[in-house]
């Protein structure tokens, strides 16, 4: 008898605990990482200082918790970042709050009004950070630490919205003989950014995504916490002079707040806008030339209306009260591009003449220099790859401008879904277009401006569809 009322009683005090359900937690916060003025504005091929700031730039920061598994989420308004601050602030967010790095997903935004966090020439693999760049990286750890410290138990949603009448392929095929020479003399089959409104237009090169996939997190009485969210939109552009701005991003983000009632709200509601497949993506309807506008114009009305597209797909949505989260972190390795012989004679004969006229721009100059910086990269890159799972939800990374029809093919072939893809994480490698973009040429595909093999595409495509693979089986 004495034995029966032993098992009992531990029963009775064990079981409510074995029975208790684990709490989804999520938090949020920003984090200031605007450069001083004077700080070189990067995003055309000459820096110039920045002398106001319009907008201040933010790392965002999102902290998921399914009481096994934490993720954090960061977005920072930043043309990119060089894998060595990404590597630092996971390394500290590991060291300071037990996050492994695999679980911490960092990109940029590619804002082109901001400083650079590249380091002083992106084409140049560097071991050392310099001052603005440790400046980022301390201070996404610590929006990550302010993110984690306000954990609180959270309802969870997914959804989309469609927005296809801002996103415009940016590579078009021309009329023969209408596509001007390249830098290293030779002739393209497309040209990247043609005249707006010109008779020699023919089709656009590649396709176009107009999906905004999103995950909602709200507070169980209905409170909204954060709203993480990815379109493939390169940027919009239009600053006034000098200015630091992050662009559309950044104002999409204002204004689904003030939609969401919850710009005076404490703790602070957080929207972060990520950066999709958006490569060979921008904002200008090549058949229909957009007259003149004041500086921000154009910026505003593609971030008011995406949010108000957002806000009203929110209004749809089914939560959850909990998902499981999984993540998987790989570093593939990739060849790097290297110039021929005969383009190496061209560049130093290039570089030993000088520029066409003084004082101008010289694009051939431009890339002969960049030419001899790819001459010194080493023949193999590990570049990271990174696969999330909320739910059932698969977000998959490259640390590159990943051309949009990678992502449309990602989502068509990911063992979960939905599923999409961010750009520009953990580093940046320049452009990633297809093997058959790479046949076309253009801007993107240019030696310099891309830096991988043309095999680049597909190799981290098959890492990264693995990876879900094993995630999604983790479910």
């Amino acid at each position: 008898m004495s034995r029966f009322i032993a098992v009992f009683l531990l029963t009775s005090i064990c079981s409510p605990v074995l029975a208790q359900d684990p709490v989804f937690r999520a938090g949020a916060a920003t984090s200031n990482i605007t450069p001083p003025l004077g700080s070189p504005i990067v995003g055309g091929f000459a820096p110039f200082p920045a002398t106001h700031v319009h907008d201040e730039l933010n790392a965002r920061c999102l902290v998921l918790d399914d009481g096994k598994t934490k993720l954090v989420l960061v977005v920072c308004d930043l043309l990119g970042l060089d894998r060595l601050v990404s590597d630092e602030a996971r390394h500290l967010i590991k060291q300071d709050l037990g996050i492994p790095p695999d679980n911490v997903l960092i990109s940029a935004t590619h804002t082109h009004s901001a400083a650079s966090a590249l380091g002083k020439d992106a084409r140049i693999i560097s071991d050392t950070m310099d001052d603005y760049q440790r400046f980022v990286a301390r201070r996404i750890v610590d929006g990550v630490k302010r993110a984690h410290n306000l954990l609180r138990p959270a309802q969870i949603a997914f959804g989309s919205a469609q927005a296809p009448e801002h996103v415009f392929n940016r590579r078009w095929h021309m009329k023969p003989g209408t596509i001007p020479a390249n830098p290293f003399g030779g002739i393209d089959k497309v040209k990247m950014n043609p005249p707006a409104g010109s008779t020699d237009l023919l089709d656009p090169a590649g396709p176009t995504d107009p999906t905004i996939p999103f995950i909602a997190l709200r507070e169980p009485d209905g409170k909204p916490i954060a709203v993480y969210s990815t379109y493939s939109l390169h940027y919009v552009g239009g600053v006034g002079s000098g200015h630091v701005s992050a662009d559309y991003f950044a104002m999409y983000c204002e204004a689904l707040t003030r939609l969401l009632k919850a710009d005076q709200q404490t703790p602070a509601f957080v929207a972060l806008m990520a950066n999709g497949t958006s490569g060979d993506i921008n904002n200008i309807n090549f058949r229909k030339p957009r007259p003149k506008q004041e500086a921000y114009a154009q910026m505003k009305f593609v971030a008011d209306d995406v949010a108000q597209k957002v806000h009203a797909a929110l209004a749809r949505l089914k939560y959850r009260d909990h998902v499981t989260l999984a993540a998987r972190y790989r570093e593939a390795k990739i060849a790097a591009r290297r110039p021929t012989p005969e383009l190496l004679d061209w560049a130093k004969k290039k570089i030993a003449d000088g520029p066409k006229v003084a004082g101008k721009t010289d694009l051939s100059l431009i890339y002969a220099e960049r030419t001899m910086s790819m001459a010194k990269h080493p023949e193999t890159l590990k570049l990271p790859l990174q696969a999330f799972r909320i739910g059932d939800v698969a977000i998959g990374t490259m640390p590159c401008e990943i051309f949009c029809e990678i992502g449309l093919d990602f989502k068509k072939r990911s063992a979960l879904q939905p599923a999409w893809l961010v750009s520009i994480a953990h580093g940046y490698y320049g452009y990633l277009p297809t093997p058959r973009q790479h046949e076309l040429g253009g801007y993107e595909t240019w030696l310099g401006t891309n830096r991988l093999e043309i095999q680049a595409s597909e190799k981290m495509s098959a890492n990264l569809l693995e990876m879900v693979k094993e995630i999604a089986v983790s479910r």
